[in-house]
């Protein structure tokens, strides 16, 4: 798993490479219940009958929900600090990986479980298109060898979506159609961002991006926003990095270049060094030539 670094805009240029090395990530989220029963009889006699009754269930005790419908016909959000707004955008807002890839951000509604609340949370919805790059290696090769390369990326909002959400109606927003096309270039990923409050700033957005990191029960790998108004997110990588130009641009098939890290960059395992390039039997030398 690598960390890309991302590119830092200056004046004149939009965006400019700054290459770090990359490291280490991972990432999140679970639920339930029973029964029991008697039996009856009379005291038996000669004419008697024994009758017996089947076990009855117990009533099974019902969810207490995390924001009740109160009297008023809405749950009551007054004062609620960020953390709470955030907590509850996350309750109520589904990633695509979380509908089970069903191409859209969806907004649940569960009267009485969530709300509705009796004041509306400003929610972002927003899609931002990733250009990954490798960096030259210390001589100006490419790196083509299997070893771990040193990425960049760059990063640019491609739809933003406002909504006031209080869980009184569901609503499903579709996924920008180029950004996550099957067929876009090996170079590019897409990542979501699900935020309390006005749009992220630059400022807010993460320095680094995992690639090949650990995946967590939804299949999503973790990025670092230097926000806590993130409610959620969602890392769509690109399919082939080790193949991109330091502009982001494809230069080979994949197929044709080795995975990152399929090759050892430890030049010498054995602890020898320099390596041994050939072994030999001890014996053998040691031994008396035969007359």
């Amino acid at each position: 798993m690598r960390y890309i670094p991302r590119r830092i805009p200056e004046a004149k240029d939009s965006v400019v490479p700054v290459v770090a090395a990359l490291a280490v990530a991972v990432l999140f989220t679970g639920g339930c219940s029973s029964a029991d029963g008697t039996s009856l009889s009379g005291d038996p006699s000669e004419s008697a009958t024994v009758v017996s009754e089947s076990p009855s269930a117990s009533p099974t005790p019902s969810l207490t929900p995390p924001y009740p419908t109160e009297a008023s016909g809405c749950h009551d959000n007054k004062g609620w600090t960020a953390q709470e707004s955030r907590d509850w955008v996350r309750l109520v807002f589904d990633t695509p990986k979380e509908n089970y890839e069903d191409d859209e951000v969806r907004v649940v509604s569960l009267p009485g479980y969530n709300g509705p609340l009796c004041r509306k949370i400003t929610v972002q919805v927003e899609f931002w298109k990733l250009v990954y790059g490798v960096a030259d290696g210390a001589d100006g090769e490419r790196l083509s060898d299997g070893t771990k390369p040193v990425y960049y990326f760059d990063i640019r909002r491609v739809k933003r979506i406002e909504l006031h959400a209080d869980a009184s109606n569901e609503r499903k927003i579709a996924l920008p159609t180029s950004l996550y096309a099957t067929d876009r270039s090996f170079c590019e990923g897409a990542l979501l961002s699900i935020t309390v409050g006005k749009p992220l700033t630059s400022k807010e957005l993460p320095k680094e991006i995992a690639v090949g990191a650990d995946e967590d029960l939804w299949g999503r790998t973790t990025v670092d926003f230097r926000s806590k108004r993130v409610a959620d997110y969602e890392l769509s990588e690109p399919s082939a990095p080790q193949v991109c130009s330091p502009d982001g641009k494809p230069t080979a098939d994949p197929a044709d270049v080795p995975t990152p890290g399929s090759q050892p960059t430890d030049l010498y395992p054995t602890d020898l060094y320099p390596s041994p390039d050939i072994s030999f039997d001890i014996d053998d030398v040691l031994r008396s030539p035969t007359p």
